[in-house]
């Protein structure tokens, strides 16, 4: 072993578990014994089982020791959960990342024009309707072997993440992270490694090293409206990551480009360069609604296959009914005008936010999509004061991967609709509130964030 710490430790043994030389219900050794044979204090061994109980990858019964058992993620540890607003008296709740459902296209002159669909004819017949394949497929931004239908982008990850990875693999994700994909990867027990991003995205560099230090199976990013910062990959940039991916053919490429029609970027992908490796998810909710509940995902075909295959024994597949929904607002004109227009909204909300805060010395965000990642001195502080005026946001510490250098709120800016300007003057002040008399110091703004 390498690294004797207790991550390192906890890792060692969540990949001889991927192997199977750790079999569930094996009984492992007791502390002592493994802290004499690494050299290693008896501390340290603990605190790498308590790491794997807490991942659920071994279960302590007092005495008779601690055996392997399954991964399981406890409801209060998730990150995801922590985004919602739990504070009471919020009238204006921006902590949600939902889209502006007036500015959706509508969903009932569709179904009109759906009409009385009658879809399913067998149980297994392929689980997306032709017509909507061959319209995704022209869509995709670059040509990909399989595609399929699944309930959501977060459906697409989870179904990715159990098929590709494994306990104690190392993952790379960008930081800051979108919380969800955090909860995934340590739910199935991966070792997750940040990977910082500037205005272009994914950082080059920052990716070739970690990829020379850590082996991973996996890279997530999101090619589009990074959630929390907007921020969108370049072509360039694209071209840099594939480069720095090269020389790592057993890493894939995971891709949620989650923001969809509503992103002013252009579609950008790393299949366009390293196709036999990348998994593409599209998501539909932000641009066309979250209640659609679809997403597209398409990548190697054997792997989007053994996807499909597992959803044969749970849902079997999305409704066809809403399948054929999606492609009538894929493809009628007015649904594309409306989504073109929802597109062109948030861009000026962005613009207009952005524009307020800077006027005001607040440091903030928001290059794409719906969220604004604005800079606070204090998080907690920052989200007590927005609470006394009505406001919620969602706090930044669930998006860090590992500490940021400065505390941070994601705003929901597309749902921002006017009045901007006295709105920035409360955020401003709030990002500026302290824990007077605390002893608080303000951690130095990350490069790029300036």
């Amino acid at each position: 072993m390498d690294d004797r710490s207790a991550r390192g430790i906890a890792a060692a043994v969540g990949r001889l578990v991927t192997s199977g030389d750790l079999p569930v219900g094996a009984r492992l050794p007791t502390v002592r014994d493994v802290a004499r044979a690494l050299g290693v204090s008896p501390t340290t061994v603990s605190e790498a089982w308590r790491g794997l109980a807490r991942a659920g990858a071994i279960q302590t019964r007092g005495r008779s020791g601690s055996f392997v058992s399954v991964p399981v993620l406890a409801r209060q540890r998730l990150r995801y959960a922590q985004l919602g607003s739990l504070l009471p008296g919020v009238v204006r709740d921006l902590s949600t990342g939902v889209p502006d459902y007036e500015l959706l296209p509508s969903l009932a002159e569709s179904m009109k024009r759906v009409g009385d669909a009658r879809l399913t004819t067998s149980y297994l017949e392929g689980p997306v309707l032709p017509p909507l394949e061959t319209v995704l497929r022209q869509r995709w931004p670059y040509p990909v072997e399989r595609l399929t239908v699944v309930d959501g982008a977060l459906d697409a990850l989870d179904r990715v993440t159990a098929a590709l990875v494994r306990f104690g693999d190392h993952v790379l994700v960008e930081s800051p992270a979108f919380p969800p994909v955090l909860d995934l990867l340590e739910a199935v027990g991966a070792t997750v490694v940040g990977v910082p991003v500037d205005d272009q995205g994914m950082c080059p560099e920052a990716l070739g090293a970690a990829l020379r230090e850590y082996d991973p199976v996996a890279v997530y990013l999101q090619p589009r409206a990074q959630n929390p910062t907007g921020v969108s990959l370049t072509a360039r940039r694209v071209a840099e990551l594939a480069d720095a991916l090269a020389a790592y053919p057993e890493v894939t490429i995971v891709e949620d480009d989650h923001a969809g029609d509503i992103a002013t970027a252009p579609p950008v992908s790393l299949g366009t360069r390293l196709p036999d490796r990348t998994v593409h998810v599209a998501g539909f909710s932000k641009s066309h609604g979250p209640d659609l509940r679809l997403a597209a995902l398409g990548g190697p075909a054997a792997l989007i296959a053994a996807v499909a295959d597992r959803r044969l024994l749970g849902p079997g597949w999305s409704s066809r009914l809403l399948q054929a929904v999606l492609l009538d607002l894929l493809t009628s004109e007015p649904a594309i005008a409306q989504v073109t227009a929802a597109r062109d909204a948030y861009a000026r909300r962005r613009a207009a936010m952005l524009s307020a805060l800077a006027a005001r010395g607040a440091t903030a965000v928001a290059a794409d999509g719906i969220n604004l990642w604005l800079t606070v001195e204090d998080q907690q502080m920052a989200m007590l004061a927005l609470a006394a005026h009505g406001i919620a946001v969602a706090p930044g510490a669930p998006f860090e991967v590992t500490p940021l250098g400065s505390d941070h709120v994601r705003v929901t800016v597309g749902l921002i609709r006017d009045d901007f300007d006295s709105l920035a003057e409360i955020l401003a002040s709030a990002a500026g509130a302290t824990a007077r008399g605390s002893g608080h110091r303000s951690r130095p703004h990350p490069p790029g964030w300036r």
